[in-house]
C-alpha cells in the first residue's frame, strides 16, 4: 500500500511563502474546513475570515498555511512558522520538472524562461549547470524568497 505525502517548511512568513510556491507550481490554496468558496473567490480573505470568527488572535493567523494540488496529483505542501532562520543547506529539496522531456539548447532554454519568471516572484537564481551526457540534462539551482534550495530540472 502506498501512502501520501506532505511536504513541510519551516519558514518565518508561511503565507508569503504558500504564495510563492502557489504561484510557482500552479497550486491552489484550499478553503478553510467547512467553507464552500464560490468560483473566483479569494481562498486567503476566505481564511482570514475564518480565523477571525474562530477567535484566533491576529498575531497568530500567520503560523501556518498550506497548498495542494488542483488536479490531486502532486503532494501536499504545507508551511509552519519557526522563530530561528535557514542556517546551512537544505538535506531535502524540491526539483521542479520545468522541461521534462526536452534535451539540449531546448531544454536550457526552457529552463532560463522559468527561471526567469521565477525570479520575478521573488525567486533567487543560485548556478546553472550545463547539459553533461549521458546522465546530465542540465539544470538551475535557485532559492525561494526564504532562502530554500531547490532545482529547475
Amino acid at each position: 500500500m502506498s501512502r501520501h505525502v506532505q511536504i513541510t517548511f519551516d519558514c518565518r512568513d508561511p503565507r508569503a511563502l504558500s504564495v510563492f510556491w502557489r504561484d510557482v507550481l500552479g497550486y491552489v490554496h484550499p478553503a478553510p474546513p467547512g467553507v464552500d468558496l464560490p468560483d473566483g473567490a479569494d481562498p486567503l480573505a476566505a481564511w482570514d475570515g475564518f480565523l477571525a470568527r474562530a477567535g484566533v488572535p491576529e498575531e497568530a493567523r500567520n503560523t501556518r498555511s498550506a497548498i495542494e494540488d488542483p488536479d490531486g496529483r502532486g503532494p501536499r505542501l504545507f508551511f509552519q512558522q519557526v522563530p530561528e532562520g535557514k542556517t546551512a543547506k537544505n538535506r531535502v529539496h524540491l526539483d521542479v520538472r520545468a522541461a521534462p522531456g526536452l534535451s539540449g539548447d531546448v531544454r536550457m532554454a526552457a529552463l532560463e524562461a522559468e527561471a526567469a519568471r521565477l525570479v520575478a516572484l521573488g525567486a533567487t537564481r543560485v548556478q546553472r549547470f550545463e547539459p553533461a551526457p549521458p546522465l546530465g540534462g542540465g539544470h538551475i539551482i535557485m532559492t525561494d524568497p526564504e532562502g530554500n534550495e531547490f532545482c529547475l530540472d
